[in-house]
């Protein structure tokens, strides 16, 4: 059947040839017949026209332009979730302290305590992340990156809420000087010349029985604002402590020796 097929196509291409008047050796030659596969019922048969490329079938060569391939590197989704929730986590701690500010305000001490302390949590919640992050994607490359301005703002943050976290401390009936020392001493860790920490931590010191420390930060502050009557005061009952302090001392030890 293959052949009998094409020993028709030959036969009506050479009858052309004949009705145009050229001789067929001479137009075989100038146009030799060509052949191209097709299908017919699975059975691959050639018809002139084209190469051997099979009808239906696109150019290997051919390409088209609108599935051009582009590779688009998109972070990896626990890399976008982990930005997400640190953006998240920063703004309720700013929005925590501006609560806690009001509440100072109305003299609600024991609530702005609260409020503070919650904004600290947030804060802390990322910093845990944040470094659980890049021991997991240490590897990879894939750790979840802070910007300076995201850095300066937990900061500052951080900074105000131990600063309003002592101040309601020292408002209270019984007040816990071990804390308030411990808030001004986070704040005066990163910002040294924090005068009310610097003031704050005296007086704790002071509270405290520790005489020689308190009067080390009260002028540290009295430095800082040399007008400061506060200050100026409790250096007073400081250097009275510590000369009646003395005093016992001596008379102790006379009393020994004696």
């Amino acid at each position: 059947m293959h052949s009998k097929l094409l020993q028709t196509i030959k036969r009506r291409q050479v009858s052309d040839l004949v009705r145009n008047g050229l001789p067929v050796g001479e137009m075989e030659a100038k146009h030799p017949l060509k052949t191209q596969s097709i299908s017919l019922g699975g059975i691959s048969k050639k018809q002139p026209g084209t190469g051997a490329r099979a009808v239906g079938q696109p150019s290997a060569s051919i390409r088209d332009p609108g599935k051009a391939a582009v590779e688009v590197r998109n972070p990896p989704a626990q890399h976008r979730d982990g930005e997400a929730e640190s953006t998240y986590k920063i703004q309720k701690a700013v929005s925590f302290k501006t609560e806690g500010n009001q509440c100072y305000r109305e003299k609600k001490f024991r609530e702005a305590i609260g409020k503070y302390h919650r904004a600290l949590l947030q804060l802390k919640g990322i910093r845990i992340s944040e470094a659980a992050a890049a021991e997991v994607n240490a590897l990879s490359k894939t750790h979840i990156r802070l910007t300076e301005e995201q850095k300066r703002l937990i900061e500052n943050t951080e900074i105000d809420c131990y600063d309003s976290l002592a101040a309601c401390l020292l408002q209270s009936e019984l007040v816990n000087y071990e804390r308030v020392k411990e808030y001004c001493l986070k704040i005066l860790g990163k910002h040294k010349d924090n005068f009310k920490a610097m003031y704050r931590a005296g007086i704790a010191f002071y509270h405290l029985g520790d005489c020689e420390s308190a009067l080390q930060y009260l002028k540290e502050a009295k430095d800082r604002e040399p007008t400061d009557t506060n200050v100026f005061r409790y250096i007073q009952l400081t250097e009275i402590k510590m000369n009646r302090s003395n005093q016992r001392e001596q008379e102790g030890t006379k009393e020994v020796i004696g």
